[in-house]
């Protein structure tokens, strides 16, 4: 019976496929991979690029080709040692085993198969978790995508149905306050492309109706995905755009040409590079595939390893630092927290400061109205609670940083502030 079933299948789908084969990519010209380089000393440079980022700019730097094997061993390392961490989430581990797979040649034996087991069980409470909690995972959609991505990369087990039933765009998984994710549809682009060229291959099985949901999802999320281009090429804000980039590039048979102008979204980021906007080591390592025509299928791709980017420099330097020669200059902010009702107050900081430098100015004045707790994430500090009120996945809350009553487009411990400006810690819904 399945034979039966499964012939006229193989014909459906390498008859609908193909085209999606077909890639358009731009990427930077040789002669301009000099542009590229403040990315790459971010990376290698950052005190910050430990554990989970180290598996990100691990990542990034094995699939632009860069070889330099003290660096990589040195990265691999940080990675190994966040391995044995039990609070991984879905995403993290998923993230680990792109990092720790990526490139291996394809006659090796794959080494970390006992980590593909673990997610697998991590990606199962997920989903257990959706069923008695109204739809919400432990996590977000960006994880249970790299989760997908991951399983089917590494040829891990999960249920083709249950892709079918996850990623409909009309899952409110895919909204952050009421405003589609870019980054979040854009792993789900590649991971549902990662698995329906799989079914073409012959690899997974599964009847003509799941294809085609899975087929007219990624489509869906394309189309979502174009319509939060903006003027100047960027898709969503400018940490969106790398990933936004990838998904565009494996499933250009679902838009026009005339869409989306590649070139223009290459040079608005290239010229975000100097004024510092991807500082932050994941942000770099997101970014830098996408710019050298690279995109996260392309893990398993051994060429990826030694081909591309061997002219990019990489200095292995720690910068020297310079002692300021004068007392810093301040500045004054307004800081409020609001939950049920409004706390403020006035906050002095040294110019150049970031947010979470005033939160914690601001819990030395008044360490009952605003203390807060925070974790480290690959994007750096996040905030967990504030008053001793946790964010809860599972009821979709979180705290909302916003500067001028407008959400801020980069994290706690990186966006810089004003003088004069206004800023916000805001307990949310989403």
């Amino acid at each position: 019976m399945r034979r039966s079933h499964q012939l006229p299948l193989v014909g459906f789908l390498l008859f609908s496929l193909i085209p999606s084969q077909l890639c358009t990519i731009c990427e930077v010209s040789k002669e301009n991979y000099s542009r590229l380089n403040p990315l790459i000393n971010t990376m290698i440079n950052s005190k910050y690029s430990k554990g989970i980022q180290a598996a990100n700019v691990l990542l990034s730097l094995k699939l632009v080709g860069i070889q330099n094997q003290r660096l990589e061993q040195q990265l691999i390392q940080q990675v190994h040692d966040n391995e044995e961490n039990k609070d991984l989430t879905s995403g993290q581990l998923a993230l680990l085993i792109l990092a720790l797979g990526a490139c291996q040649n394809s006659d090796e034996t794959f080494a970390y198969s006992h980590l593909v087991s673990q997610l697998e069980k991590k990606f199962q409470e997920e989903i257990k978790n959706m069923e008695v909690h109204h739809g919400n995972p432990l996590t977000n959609y960006y994880q249970l995508s790299l989760d997908v991505l991951a399983l089917c990369l590494f040829n891990g087990n999960y249920s083709i149905t249950e892709v079918t039933n996850l990623f409909t765009l009309e899952n409110k998984n895919f909204y952050f306050g009421g405003q589609f994710s870019v980054d979040t549809g854009a792993m789900a682009v590649l991971a549902l492309t990662c698995v329906k060229r799989r079914i073409v291959n012959g690899q997974t099985e599964t009847d003509e109706e799941n294809f085609k949901h899975i087929n007219n999802h990624a489509k869906s999320l394309v189309k979502k995905i174009l319509s939060e281009k903006k003027e100047n090429g960027l898709i969503g804000n400018i940490f969106s755009t790398g990933e936004a980039m990838q998904a565009l590039f494996v499933s250009s048979n679902y838009y026009k040409e005339n869409e989306w102008n590649c070139q223009q979204t290459l040079e608005t980021v290239l010229k975000e590079i100097p004024r510092g906007t991807f500082r932050i080591p994941t942000a770099a390592a997101q970014i830098l595939p996408a710019l050298v025509g690279k995109t996260y299928l392309d893990v398993t791709k051994n060429s990826s390893c030694v081909s591309g980017s061997g002219n990019l420099n990489i200095s292995t330097q720690e910068p020297v630092s310079v002692a300021p020669t004068s007392s810093p200059s301040y500045i004054l902010v307004h800081y409020s927290v609001k939950i049920n009702e409004t706390y403020s107050t006035d906050v002095t900081v040294p110019k150049g400061s970031v947010f979470l430098d005033v939160m914690e100015e601001a819990q030395k004045i008044n360490e009952t109205v605003f203390r807060f707790t925070a974790v480290e994430s690959s994007w750096g500090p996040y905030i967990t609670s504030v008053q001793g009120l946790e964010a809860n996945n599972n009821h979709r809350t979180y705290w909302e940083l916003l500067s001028d009553s407008k959400p801020v487009s980069q994290g706690v411990g990186s966006y810089v502030v004003q003088n004069g400006e206004k800023l916000e810690v805001r307990w949310s819904k989403y």
